[in-house]
């Protein structure tokens, strides 16, 4: 069902781009949180504002800095996803290169917001004198407990392992132009954190607790002072059982010309079995293909994600992949025919599937390797591995763990 149908049309958000922002009195690691880059999701900002003001008012010790960013203004003031585009799917390579080129020209607000949004982030870079570390904070239309998206890098990996809730990975491969995305692509620690249902109350308390951990685990701030015992044994409480990592394996894409209802009830991580009817897409009905699990399903008006399926991804995968990237060993996948780099910097490759169709999805996932562009004959696979920033965080203590 369409949120508009589910709310009366709650209070404008007014903020400032830059929400808040404390300098701590040693020099430590910069973290940035962004809130609100969908106008209905406006719980990060809540939580941003609580936790800032509450490190203000104890006089917590800082080392660092901390910026709290506001991101589609527009859509917050009217309490929408977006006004024509979807903000979080504005940062492809495509706008980014014309936005570089000075050749990107603005044609809604949701595009003004990510020019803005860009030039920040820019400055930002620019003048970091500790490690950065990039948070997007979200909500789901649907019932849902806490979870991570991460794009599948070894850092957002070893980082995002210490959160006890689920770590999604393969995003990146589904959705193309999140802000998060780009930011990885630039070499840094970034994922994102989904802390509920747009309208629960308990999103804005997983999103200070998100908050206060991240300020904990980056260095910022001490573990007592951000409370981490009690906030890990209250999540491993409630959502224990579903600390794995996924895998994402189907979209279900929404034209937004044809009507599209999921049936009701659908929860993120919910099992549903073959033949089990799932929604309705125009004219047509659509059920599960096999047993499998359910991962945010849209109930609401905006959005071209109708649900994803996903999978738990086995610890040995994890292990194998690690110790392939680590001893760069993808190379070997270019002594294969059909195979060559298809970039100096060697994080992209292009697979001629006429040659390389023994090359499976699994197999190039375990070097890092995601499908991003595709044609008739052609695959193009990218690789953040090589510009991860490695060395900004290698004397940090999670970095080894």
């Amino acid at each position: 069902m369409p949120e508009d149908n589910l709310y009366p049309k709650p209070e404008p958000i007014e903020t400032d781009r830059i929400i808040d922002q404390l300098v701590g009195e040693l020099p430590g690691p910069h973290l940035v949180f962004f809130g609100g880059v969908h106008g209905n999701e406006p719980s990060g900002i809540f939580a941003l504002k609580n936790i800032i003001q509450k490190i203000r008012d104890k006089k917590i010790p800082l080392k660092g800095k901390i910026t709290a960013i506001a991101g589609n203004l527009w859509a917050l003031h009217h309490r929408e996803r977006f006004q024509k585009k979807d903000l979080n799917r504005l940062w492809t390579k495509e706008n980014i290169e014309a936005l570089t080129k000075g050749q990107f020209t603005p044609s809604n607000e949701d595009e003004e917001q990510f020019v803005e949004l860009h030039d920040l982030i820019l400055k930002i870079i620019d003048k970091q004198s500790g490690p950065l570390y990039f948070f997007d904070l979200h909500t789901t239309s649907s019932q849902s407990i806490p979870f991570i998206p991460v794009n599948d890098s070894l850092i957002n990996r070893s980082f995002a392992s210490q959160y006890p809730v689920p770590l999604i990975l393969g995003i990146e491969e589904y959705i193309d132009g999140p802000v998060l995305s780009y930011i990885n692509d630039l070499g840094y620690v970034s994922f994102g954190f989904e802390a509920g249902q747009h309208e629960d109350a308990i999103s804005v308390k997983n999103h200070e607790i998100f908050i206060q951990l991240s300020l904990a685990f980056a260095g910022a701030c001490t573990e007592e002072d951000m409370q981490v015992t009690e906030h890990l044994a209250f999540w491993d409480k409630i959502y224990g059982p579903y600390e794995h990592f996924y895998e994402i394996n189907f979209r279900f894409h929404v034209n937004q010309e044809l009507p599209f209802q999921m049936m009701p009830g659908f929860k993120s991580f919910q099992s549903v079995k073959k033949g089990e009817k799932i929604a309705v897409y125009g004219e047509n009905e659509i059920f599960a293909h096999k047993n499998t699990m359910i991962f945010m399903p849209l109930y609401q008006s905006k959005g071209e994600d109708g649900f994803f399926l996903i999978r738990k991804t086995p610890e040995i995968f994890l292990k194998i992949s690690a110790f392939l990237r680590k001893n760069k060993l993808d190379q070997i996948i270019t002594w294969l025919p059909g195979v060559r780099w298809a970039s100096e910097e060697k994080d992209a490759m292009i697979v001629n599937l006429q040659i390389a169709r023994f090359l499976a999805k699994p197999i190039l996932h375990l070097f890092g390797y995601r499908f991003v562009q595709r044609d008739q004959n052609h695959l193009i696979i990218w690789n953040r591995e090589r510009k991860s920033r490695y060395r900004d965080y290698i004397n940090e203590p999670w970095f080894n763990a």
